[in-house]
Order: C-alpha cells, then structure tokens, then sequence
C-alpha cells in the first residue's frame, strides 16, 4: 500500500506539496471518487487514480490498443479534427501519449498508442522489419500480375521503391479485396501501391503489427491497455 500524495508525486513529476494540493483542491479521483486526503493508502496495481480526468498508472509505460476509426487523425493535438487522444477513455488518459506511427484519416484498424518512445523507435524503424497487416478493399480484383508487382517492390511514379511486399486474396470476397504485407511506412503507401497498379483502395484497416493483432472483439473507436506480453509479441520471430 502506498500513500496517495506519494503516489502522485512520483508518478506525475510534482513535488509532495504540489501533489497535496491537487488532492486538497478535489483534482484527484481515486476508484471513480474524488479524494481529498493525502494520507490515504492505495494499491498502485489496483486502484484507479485520476490526476485532472488524466490516469495516473503504476507502469513506467503505458501501452494502449485503439481500433482505430475513419475520421480521426492520428496525432497528439489537431486545431480542425478529432485525434485518436481525444476519443481515449479517461482511465486511459496520461501525459506523453502519442501515436506509434500513424493511420491516414479515413484508415481504420489497429494504432498502438504510448508513452514508450524507444519501443516506437524499435517498431517503426525500416531495419526492424517489422510487418504490417492491411485488409484493403477495392474497386477491382485482385490479379496476378498485381501479387507479382507487390513482390518484386512497387515503384511509384516519383521514383521512389518501396521494399517488397506480399499481396494476398481475401477468402470470400470474390478477389475484390487483399491482404497486404509491408515492412515499411511511406505517405499513403498501400493506396499508392494500388493506385500504382491499377487499383483505387475503398476501405483499408490494419489487422496486425508484428504479430500483435487486433482484438476482434474491441469495437471501432474502443481502446484497451496492452501487457507487456501483448508488447513482446510485436517482435516475435523478428530477427533483426
């Protein structure tokens, strides 16, 4: 058991007296009541505590799985539209949170959110490899001679080359939709890819990022805290 002025102190950065006047002024809520004593005990793997609406977590780090919708930018601040911090629930709210790389607006899907900026270096970096899992859905069927162009790297009409990447049929969606693979994250990469070979995207979602997938049962705009096994699991078999 650990006091609450303590807690917040070490949590949040403030000094003990700061922390005390936070809880003295009704801005800490503590299992969904605002507490007002300092000295009162809590569990730090337990009980819930909110700092200003903002969650105060025992972890060093926090990890969170947003099935991500359409409409929403993948950004800490936004003057003209929701960001993906704005839709998470308060008992997921802490200071520092980020987007670990991002989904173009009109994307759906998986999005890790978290304080972690090594672990998002680690993730995102192009020498990791670490793979991406895109549902795309499109306005014609998905050829051959498409999965043979994914294979050997797309190259846009700029120039650029994009690694190699596996493009497979979606069962039971008539050929109409694939499942792609990218180790990489370039500006609007899986639309170019498509549009590069003849193809418009009409609906995409990421399904998996190493292989952390996306909860099936989490419904769209719907947030969850991560383990660090659920972490892990984004390396898995990832040699480099």
């Amino acid at each position: 058991m650990e006091r609450l002025d303590k807690f917040i102190s070490a949590r949040c950065g403030l000094s003990r007296k700061d922390a005390q006047k936070c809880i003295k002024n009704g801005e800490v809520h503590l299992n969904g009541e605002v507490c007002r004593k300092a000295d009162c005990k809590l569990n730090p793997d337990a009980d819930a505590v909110l700092l200003r609406g903002q969650a105060v977590c025992a972890d060093e780090h926090l990890y969170i799985m947003l099935n991500k919708p359409a409409g929403v930018v993948s950004a800490t601040a936004d003057k003209h539209d929701t960001t993906v911090l704005d839709i998470l629930p308060p008992e997921l709210r802490r200071r520092g949170l980020f987007p670990a790389g991002r989904l173009d607006k009109d994307t759906e899907g998986l999005l890790l959110i978290t304080d972690d900026g090594d672990l998002a270096h680690r993730m995102l970096s192009p020498k990791k490899h670490v793979e991406k899992r895109y549902v795309a859905q499109l306005d014609g069927r998905v050829t051959p001679e498409m999965q043979q162009a994914f294979a050997a790297g797309v190259v846009f009409a700029d120039g650029t080359k994009c690694r190699p990447a596996k493009l497979e049929v979606l069962p039971d969606s008539g050929e109409m939709s694939g499942i792609v693979t990218i180790c990489e994250g370039k500006f609007h990469q899986v639309k170019k890819m498509f549009a590069t070979v003849g193809r418009k995207v009409v609906h995409l979602q990421r399904i998996s990022i190493g292989n952390l997938y996306l909860d099936s049962k989490l419904p769209i705009g719907s947030a969850k805290k991560l383990t660090k096994l659920d972490i892990d699991a984004i390396f898995l078999g990832n040699i480099h």
